[in-house]
């Protein structure tokens, strides 16, 4: 029997233009607290389960809808839902930890 083919309506992924937002937020937030290095590490261990953590956290958006807004939550889990988002996200981290270590490579 064959499976049905799931519709998709556009609202399950992120545009490029909102997926690079939202890593650019977070990535400058992390490195303006110093928490480069821990985040890295938490990131590289979690990236296989990275779906499972999105599905948790609409699992979790009573929780998290008043810290975050429920867009933020909606936004954040479909960001963590792909792998490739994780890795560009940690790529980003570094990039902007390096900016923050030599900033005359910035001005370029």
């Amino acid at each position: 029997m064959p499976r049905p083919v799931p519709t998709d309506d556009g609202e399950g992924e992120l545009s490029p233009e909102r997926r690079d937002e939202l890593i650019d937020a977070l990535a400058s937030k992390i490195v303006r607290k110093g928490m480069e290095t821990p985040a890295i590490m938490f990131l590289e261990m979690h990236k296989p389960i990275s779906f499972l953590t999105s599905q948790t956290m609409l699992v979790a958006s009573p929780l998290l809808a008043p810290l975050f807004g429920l867009d933020g939550v909606e936004s954040y889990s479909r960001l963590f839902s792909a792998v490739d988002n994780v890795e560009l996200l940690i790529r980003r981290i570094e990039d902007l930890a390096e900016q923050k270590s030599n900033p005359s490579k910035s001005e370029r």
